[in-house]
């Protein structure tokens, strides 16, 4: 596994991430031992990064990472995120639904996922939505105080638009941006976000590279997808654009069987081909898709087959929001 740069204040990383969010959030029924093997797994063959969020479950998700990592601490890179808000619910958490990037919950924020992942420090913590109700400067320089204090090393910041990121940067180094970036998800392409992060050479971090598994091949309509999964209510995959999606992954599922790939490792293979900075973190709960999504970083693309791909799914091409509508009012710009 290939190494990357992410930003320019030291951190290292394997250019696969692990995504751990599905195994215990949004993506139907999980197996916690499975989804420990499946992080050992990861570790074994190289990965280096582990991605959480304490909104994952919420809470569960740090839980099982920081049972994962246990005893190897040492040789794992920890990311989690806080702004998402987590309320106490007569002692059960609970999501309020709401962004909060308020100085006092991210100060509390950083001490549970120390708790919960069974650690002092934490290699990279993302603000995880921007709170339009906070500057992002009061927001930006609460997270820097949590660096200065060695409770956490690196800053990232996820949705951030290009003037968010810029004023984050004027206050202390962004050293990763994350943002959904995949074949079917190129808006950092063309808002200025990919721009901002190579200009003031900050590091970029790709979720979803697999458009939420639709690149992968194996979803080929809603009876593929479990019914408390997340995806049954997102736009991309109900009626009409389920199908004229569908349509686009049988075009790229057959240029990577021509290429020897999987539609899955053609699509990753494709995202770090983009920039140097880049790093994605594919999500998986399984052993046998890790390991296959692991192999795209030994598939890399000619230039021409990058081209190539890139004209067959153009920027905007896939039918659907995202998210549903009142997600995407979370997202910043």
């Amino acid at each position: 596994m290939d190494l990357r740069k992410l930003g320019g204040q030291g951190l290292v990383v394997s250019e696969q991430g692990l995504g751990c969010m599905g195994m215990t959030f949004a993506y139907g029924p999980a197996d916690a031992e499975e989804s420990l093997r499946t992080i050992h797994r990861a570790l074994e063959l190289g990965v280096t990064l582990l991605d959480t969020a304490d909104m994952y479950g919420p809470y569960s998700n740090e839980l099982l990472v920081g049972r994962a990592v246990a005893g190897r601490r040492d040789t794992v890179t920890l990311a989690s995120k806080v702004g998402s808000e987590i309320v106490d619910d007569n002692g059960v958490p609970a999501m309020t639904g709401e962004v909060n990037g308020h100085p006092d919950y991210i100060r509390a924020g950083i001490e549970g996922t120390l708790r919960r992942l069974g650690t002092d420090h934490l290699d990279l913590y993302y603000l995880h939505r921007v709170d339009p109700r906070i500057p992002v400067e009061d927001s930006w320089a609460a997270m820097a105080e949590l660096v200065h204090e060695g409770k956490v090393r690196f800053l990232g910041i996820s949705e951030a638009s290009a003037a968010t990121i810029e004023r984050a940067h004027a206050v202390h180094p962004v050293t990763a941006v994350q943002s959904e970036y995949s074949l079917f998800t190129r808006d950092v392409e063309v808002n200025g976000v990919l721009e901002t992060t190579n200009r003031l050479g900050i590091g970029f971090v790709s979720y979803s590279p697999l458009g939420r598994g639709f690149l992968s091949g194996r979803i080929r309509g809603t009876d593929d997808i479990p019914h408390d999964d997340f995806r049954r209510i997102a736009p991309r995959f109900q009626g009409a654009n389920l199908e004229a999606n569908l349509r686009i992954v049988e075009q790229l599922s057959a240029l990577a069987e021509d290429r020897g790939l999987s539609p899955a490792q053609l699509a990753l293979a494709w995202v770090l081909a983009q920039s140097p900075r880049m790093v994605t973190i594919p999500g998986t709960k399984r052993r046998s898709y890790l390991e296959e999504n692991l192999a795209a970083s030994g598939s890399p693309l000619t230039p021409e087959d990058v081209a190539l791909v890139s004209r067959l799914v153009p920027v905007g091409i896939a039918a659907g929001d995202r998210y549903p509508a009142h997600a995407m009012t979370y997202l910043d710009g």
